[in-house]
């Protein structure tokens, strides 16, 4: 992919997602949406829902957005998505619209695992051709950091704190990733903010999919998780190195590892980086620190299986 064709926002040469948004210092959201849009050629509509992107982008009377764009609620991104595409092909079919358009929508981690799954396997399922990007926080932090299926095992959230009688969320994430590769569909891909290259190479590759592509990208939130907001990249590649978020790509039905760490860093690296999880390195939790190490190495295992 030539640095011309990552860098080409739209015909104009103006950024699909421009200056002038609120999104937090050190937020990952405006990375993974410029990241996306940039590397996908021709013309885009953007599917937005509720969540920190839609509410920092449009504030009234303001917007950031320099492509078509559309809000909708918490539940129904991919539900909307749909309808555009559907409408989009049967204006092509009546020969009133010859232009290449890619759709894409984008949602958080609530609106993805837990709001917005419905309709997402509806739409993964009936086979619309569009792009998901899902910016993975692992909380509804637009909402005040309640936790959500994603968020990991362990993570003190406002409605799952940890104290006295509580040790943060005490649930495993789900694997949002494998269960849109159950969908059939033909590109699925988990990446990370802090891999521009590599999230815009899957990007890319999503868009030229003959139907429905998926991706799951991790997004930091320095309130959320706690840490700096200058520290973001590096909490982000201690999620990659430590192999709690391989990046890995599934093309029809095919696994292929896109990163792979050269030394088996422990989780430690990535936990202690983030307040939402000071309290697993009280002496008494060490257990819990074991827990989160041996899934992380039982899922990694089992992702060389898959792409062997």
């Amino acid at each position: 992919m030539s640095r011309l064709k990552l860098l080409a926002a739209n015909e104009q040469g103006v950024p699909p997602l421009g200056a002038g948004h609120s999104l937090c210092q050190g937020c990952g959201i405006p990375i993974v949406v410029r990241t996306v849009l940039d590397a996908i050629p021709g013309k885009k509509v953007v599917i937005s829902a509720t969540g920190c992107l839609e509410v920092a982008t449009t504030r009234f009377p303001t917007t950031a957005w320099n492509v078509p764009w559309v809000h909708v609620a918490f539940e129904n991104a991919a539900a909307v998505a749909s309808g555009v595409e559907s409408g989009y092909r049967a204006l092509r079919r009546r020969h009133r619209l010859d232009e290449d358009i890619t759709f894409v929508a984008f949602a958080g981690d609530g609106g993805t695992y837990d709001i917005g799954m419905q309709a997402l396997s509806g739409a993964l399922e009936r086979g619309h051709r569009f792009v998901f990007c899902c910016y993975d926080n692992e909380a509804y932090m637009n909402t005040g950091v309640q936790r959500s299926g994603a968020t990991p095992f362990g993570a003190s959230t406002t409605t799952s704190p940890s104290g006295e009688v509580g040790l943060g969320k005490l649930q495993e994430r789900k694997d949002m990733t494998a269960i849109a590769v159950a969908h059939h569909v033909p590109y699925v891909a988990q990446a990370a903010a802090s891999h521009w290259y590599d999230l815009a190479v899957k990007a890319d590759r999503a868009a030229a999919a003959l139907g429905p592509a998926f991706l799951n990208v991790l997004s930091d939130c320095p309130v959320g998780w706690g840490h700096e907001p200058r520290d973001f990249k590096r909490v982000l590649d201690a999620a990659v190195e430590t192999r709690f978020w391989p990046l890995y790509e599934v093309v029809d039905g095919q696994y292929r590892l896109t990163y792979e760490p050269q030394e088996h860093v422990p989780i430690d690296a990535w936990l202690r980086g983030q307040k939402r999880f000071k309290h697993l390195f009280d002496p008494k939790n060490a257990d819990l620190v074991r827990h989160a190490q041996h899934r992380v190495d039982a899922d990694w295992e089992r992702l060389l299986a898959l792409c062997a």
